[in-house]
């Protein structure tokens, strides 16, 4: 009798699919940097007084909610095209369905905050060039009161989303330490396992 070719899931005990995708790393991680660092110079520039030096922190501010408006549409665009690993088979349903609400709710802030963002530019009548090069057409016509009502949605939502962010760092670390599965660490750089590309 012919012995029967092995699976992909008989030759390894951790498949390719296991963990996410080298370029999905990339650019997880490069978000996982510019996000907070962006959050952090727009609340230190909010506090400044008005100056020269405030508009150049502020243009470097617009500069990196652009190039993350265009990171998260990368993300989102490799996302639908190679799907993340599986859940463990471990989760209760309520954990899934609370996991998938909030990466849904990750990536509808990463959109939100630098439309707001854009929108509030336009409504002021302050023009965005992108690395002074790349001129970003206004979405609105000047209008004082909807750009203060843009900046303080602009705000909140940065708000909601540190607080979103520190409950996904909380579960990956519960995910880790206490449930003792692969959610975190196959996120993490590998040198020795080949990832997908």
């Amino acid at each position: 009798m012919t012995p029967k070719p092995p699976t992909p899931q008989d030759r390894s005990p951790r498949r390719a699919d296991t963990s996410y995708t080298s370029t999905a790393k990339v650019m997880h991680w490069l978000m996982a940097v510019l996000i907070p660092a962006t959050m952090a110079l727009g609340m230190y520039v909010e506090g400044l007084p008005f100056s020269p030096e405030k508009l150049k922190l502020i243009a470097w501010h617009k500069w990196a909610g652009v190039s993350l408006f265009l990171l998260v549409a990368l993300r989102l665009t490799w996302r639908l095209f190679h799907p993340p690993p599986p859940l463990p088979a471990s989760m209760a349903p309520a954990l899934r369905m609370a996991a998938h609400a909030g990466h849904a709710l990750l990536y509808v802030l990463m959109f939100a905050i630098p439309l707001t963002g854009w929108l509030m530019s336009s409504a002021k009548g302050v023009p965005t060039v992108w690395f002074g090069v790349v001129p970003i057409p206004d979405l609105l016509g000047k209008d004082e009161a909807l750009g203060k009502l843009l900046q303080a949605t602009h705000m909140y939502l940065n708000w909601l989303l540190a607080a979103t962010l520190v409950g996904h760092i909380a579960a990956a670390l519960k995910h880790h330490f206490l449930d003792r599965d692969d959610i975190l660490t196959r996120m993490l750089p590998t040198i020795n396992r080949k990832d997908r590309t």
